[in-house]
């Protein structure tokens, strides 16, 4: 991808989205049902979409409210729904708008009014409702929860979530029926809709305080006796999002040397870097979005980011932004070292595109690696049982177990890695990123890409369902085969697409959801030049494959 003049620098004016047309777009903007692009269509992070371009208004939210409120009815959850949304522009409408679809229907909607609530927080209130043993809990009145964000998505898009009773991300049979039935309801003109006025809506909202539980119980998760005492210099930038009143919270309540050092809250974002391509993006795992904190990464020991929805993280240290994959791999083997209360078969989770480190440090501290397909809801039933210690997938969201081995919460969190990114400074003397480089030193120092290859409609359908048989090369980077695989090793799951490994390298190739190509993860261990080799052998396999060579 080549890189825009504008990365890295202050968006300038012509970047920003008008707010009011955007908002405008959502109530008048009618999608068509019959264009594939404007139907509801759940990916791994649930619907999203613009309404400047019929994919995210009005209709869609009342279509798939709805449809939730049947699948909650029909699946016997009677218990409060919890809903939470982030600071995109969209996102306040669109939460109004589930609002009186939910309260038309009966669901008891908690919601915190006035302030946004961030995923992690979502997630955690709903295995809270629903822990086990709970005094005064009937056997029907589980909890499940809604959040409206389309995550580190530029400023004119907007996103639905929708978490079920295990408080993460909802699996492909919820998903799959929700979309359905949505796209039926926006078919039949929205006639199956039930709906009150905002008024009725709001009176029949329940204010409910997300933040003071999940700020008080942190101690539970994240050593900070040790994070207190040591002053620790920590660094927040919550990029404009919702988790910047939970940081508030924890800076007021705990003690700790943190600074918050942004605390706008514009629906532009108008204060962000732009990234890498010259769009504004709040990943806080891109040093481009992230050159405002990286600016101060001096003044701190370790600094954090996160996106608009608080379900990723960015850990800054004086050496800057860590990847992503190496700050997993660093979580893990500290995690696994001072965690004496987990579970001793705990397990690590990781996604198929995550670093091949992961299974390095795994090894060497005698912990079994299950790799899934690319979507957090794979490690929701392992960290709901104390049966996974972590899940993480390279993208930057990770979750793990509080300090007794009981969940925290089972969906990203964007919160716990940046503090326990000063918990182990505390606690060992050294950075994450001079963890990082004792791991390279005894596992091997890795090199990691990502790119997109042409690919239209057919052969995106050929890619996702490969088998193996179809794949013909033996070498990968000079280096024997050792696996062709269409299904995670780690629960049999079907990949959609193809992952290729070797001792020293390997690669995956996906076909993109929305655009017309597929996307090429590699990763090598013999460093940049091997890696370019791979990617571009990576490249041919693939090809040969998609036109039955």
């Amino acid at each position: 991808m080549t890189l825009s003049p504008l990365a890295g620098k202050r968006a300038p004016q012509s970047l920003l989205t008008n707010i009011p047309r955007l908002v405008a777009h959502y109530y008048e903007t009618r999608p068509d049902p019959r264009d594939p692009l404007q139907r509801v269509a759940f990916g791994t992070s649930g619907h999203r979409g613009t309404s400047l371009g019929g994919t995210f208004n009005e209709a869609h939210i009342l279509a798939v409210t709805q449809a939730v409120a049947e699948h909650r009815a029909a699946a016997g959850i009677q218990g409060p729904l919890f809903m939470g949304l982030d600071t995109h522009a969209l996102s306040e409408p669109a939460w109004m708008t589930a609002l009186q679809v939910l309260v038309a229907n009966g669901v008891q909607v908690r919601a915190q009014a006035g302030s946004f609530t961030p995923t992690p927080l979502i997630s955690h209130a709903i295995l809270e409702h629903n822990r086990p043993g709970r005094d005064g809990k009937p056997d029907h009145d589980w909890a499940d929860g809604i959040v409206i964000t389309p995550s580190h998505n530029p400023p004119q898009d907007g996103g639905f979530k929708y978490n079920p009773p295990s408080g993460g991300p909802a699996d492909t049979d919820v998903t799959g029926a929700v979309q359905a039935r949505a796209n039926a309801i926006l078919e039949n003109e929205l006639r199956d809709v039930k709906r009150v006025s905002l008024e009725d809506a709001l009176a029949g909202l329940t204010d409910f305080d997300f933040i003071t539980p999940y700020v008080s119980q942190l101690g539970t998760v994240v050593n900070l006796d040790a994070i207190r005492q040591s002053g620790v210099r920590i660094g927040v930038d919550p990029l404009g999002g919702s988790s910047l009143p939970v940081w508030q919270a924890i800076q007021a309540q705990h003690g700790l040397n943190l600074t918050i050092v942004n605390e706008d809250l514009d629906p532009r974002f108008a204060f962000m870097s732009v990234d890498r391509d010259g769009k504004i993006r709040m990943d806080c795992s891109s040093p481009y979005a992230m050159a405002g904190l990286l600016a101060l990464k001096d003044d701190f020991d370790v600094a954090i980011g996160n996106d608009p929805d608080a379900d990723r993280h960015g850990v800054v240290t004086r050496a800057g932004l860590m990847n992503p994959n190496h700050y997993l791999a660093v979580m893990i083997e500290y995690l696994f070292s001072h965690r004496p209360g987990w579970r001793a078969d705990a397990a690590i989770g990781k996604t198929l595109v995550s670093s091949a480190l992961i299974d390095r440090v795994g090894a060497g501290i005698g912990r079994r690696v299950v790799e899934v397909p690319v979507g957090f809801k794979y490690f929701v039933e392992g960290l709901l049982d104390g049966s996974f210690g972590f899940g993480g997938e390279e993208s930057a969201g990770a979750s793990f177990l509080r300090l007794d081995g009981t969940p925290w919460s089972t969906d990203k969190d964007g919160l716990i890695p940046g503090l326990l990114a000063a918990e182990m400074t505390a606690v060992t003397g050294k950075t994450p990123s001079e963890r990082f480089a004792d791991l390279t030193a005894r596992y091997g120092e890795t090199a990691y890409d990502r790119q997109d290859a042409p690919a239209d409609a057919a052969q995106k359908k050929i890619l996702a369902s490969l088998s193996p048989e179809q794949v013909t090369a033996t070498t990968l980077g000079g280096d024997p085969i050792t696996a062709k695989l269409t299904r995670a090793p780690g629960n049999g799951a079907g990949i959609g697409g193809l992952k290729v490994t070797t001792d020293q390298a390997w690669f995956a190739a996906r076909p993109s959801g929305t655009e017309d190509v597929y996307k090429i993860y590699a990763e090598s261990f013999r460093g940049a030049a091997h890696l370019q080799q791979v990617m571009a052998e990576a490249r041919d396999v693939v090809s040969a494959a998609l036109n039955g060579q």
